[in-house]
């Protein structure tokens, strides 16, 4: 499941974007089961649709000025020595930048002197992140008005914090710093005072005069982008309209995309041990017993049949709750075969056999024969859902089918009403009503018309009565 997060941002978006995969991607995860129904053919055009979508038209502002996000767009555009085009050139770029950017200061602290280093292994990084805070909260107290701070105020008013030595260092690497409030810290060089000051601008009002932004800059406009850009909850409203809508619909699928699985494919054949296949059978099943998939036991060359029964029973008992009291009892393939029998004389190094075993408690069995339990639904959602994906999801109360929240125009951050009808049976309920309404006005007009022709036809025989009698069902 991949709710992993990087810089604040979901990282199985922005890596989706700039490399073409899932994080989980780069150790051979592949896409398993989307929810709302999505498949690996679209989950495969969202990412590349997505990351080849042109930046040309959310540059282009006709006689208005640009925005901030068309400023910061620029800005990293003029940076890089090749074009940047697409989404995925952008944010694979500052990606590039941030990773060079941390690199970059590695070297620093090799060519340190010898007590230096010895004084900084005594700090942690929590230690430096938390001291710059506090120093980040002085600069937002005095941040009304232009008001630069001195580094010798600051570091009087830090003085309680920790060592000078530590004040010291967190003031060197203050600037560009990103505060709570989206701002980033701006310092200069005061040549009346000989000494640094400090305060917090807005990243839009900075000159983009260095090629060679901070890290925590960079981070700050990574996000920016990514939230004004691509996350659907937080995205920008831009022209042109339906490109936005457009990356809104492929943004939202790569984020209902979460489940990764891996196939452990054997590279070769290992010619110390014996790879088994087992295919699972019990001995006294029901029309409703699970034929689970097989499983792969390795055993080494040794192995008896005995160590093939224990080591399928602990494989059976790990993957599935319902056989945790598996005891599996033959080969029914091989027929009455002592235990210790060497496997290997029976199938060789590789193959499959059948196991046949038995559960002796029943009632575990039926009560873990599916992730669900013994519970029983219907899943029938507009988006093609056909079961429980993981995503929020809510019944019918008129035939108690179940669809997601999302699907029935309900936001995850509402409460699930009390009371709620599918579209599917407010239509039912809607037909019904028009049907009983229609024939309530045919009945009447026949009615009428059968009192008024009779009233006719036998007006003229003296004492007679007709009674009609119309009954609508």
């Amino acid at each position: 499941m991949d709710v992993s997060k990087k810089y604040g941002m979901e990282y199985r978006l922005l890596h989706a974007i700039a490399r073409g995969h899932s994080w989980y991607g780069n150790w051979g995860y592949e896409f398993g089961s989307g929810s709302y129904a999505l498949t690996q053919d679209a989950y495969k055009r969202a990412v590349d649709d997505l990351s080849n979508m042109p930046l040309s038209a959310l540059l282009f502002q006709g006689n208005k000025s640009r925005t901030r996000l068309q400023n910061i767009v620029a800005f990293y555009q003029s940076l890089s020595c090749s074009e940047l085009s697409t989404f995925r050139d952008l944010f694979s770029f500052l990606l590039r930048l941030i990773t060079d950017s941390h690199k970059a200061s590695m070297p620093k602290a090799s060519k340190m002197s010898k007590s230096s280093t010895n004084v900084l292994c005594a700090w942690t990084r929590n230690d430096v992140e938390k001291l710059q805070q506090g120093m980040i909260k002085v600069l937002m107290a005095a941040a009304p008005g232009p008001n630069w701070v001195s580094r010798r105020a600051l570091k009087g008013v830090m003085c309680k914090a920790g060592s000078p030595e530590l004040l010291d260092y967190c003031l060197k690497h203050l600037r560009g710093k990103l505060a709570p409030n989206g701002k980033v810290v701006e310092a200069r060089s005061n040549l009346n005072s000989s000494d640094i000051e400090f305060r917090l601008q807005t990243p839009c009002s900075l000159l983009y005069d260095s090629n060679c932004p901070s890290e925590e800059h960079i981070k700050g406009d990574l996000r920016y982008m990514l939230d004004s850009l691509l996350d659907p909850e937080t995205m920008s409203t831009y022209r042109p309209h339906a490109t936005r809508e457009r990356v809104m619909d492929l943004a939202t699928k790569l984020l209902d995309c979460k489940q990764f699985l891996k196939d452990y494919k054997p590279n070769a054949h290992n010619p110390f041990a014996i790879c088994v296949w087992c295919h699972l059978e019990l001995s006294n099943p029901t029309k409703d017993d699970p034929v689970p998939p097989p499983e792969l036991i390795i055993l080494p060359l040794s192995a008896t049949v005995g160590d093939l029964k224990i080591e399928a029973t602990k494989v059976f008992e790990d993957v599935y709750a319902m056989f945790k009291r598996l005891q599996i009892e033959d080969l029914p393939d091989y027929g009455s075969v002592e235990d210790s029998i060497t496997l290997k004389l029976l199938i060789g190094t590789t193959g499959s056999v059948r196991v046949r075993g038995k559960c002796t408690s029943r009632h575990g069995l039926n009560r873990f024969r599916m992730e669900r339990g013994t519970e029983n639904w219907t899943v029938d959602c507009v988006c093609g859902a056909k079961d429980d994906d993981g995503e929020r999801m809510l019944a019918c109360d008129k035939c108690s089918v179940w669809q997601h929240t999302r699907c029935a125009g309900i936001d995850n951050a509402d409460a699930i009403p009390s009371m709620f009808i599918c579209m599917r049976c407010t239509k039912s309920l809607h037909k019904k009503s028009l049907t009983i309404t229609n024939s309530g006005k045919e009945a009447r007009n026949f009615s009428q018309q059968l009192n008024s022709s009779c009233r006719g036809n036998l007006g003229s025989n003296e004492g007679s009565q007709v009674t009609t009698t119309l009954i609508v069902r």
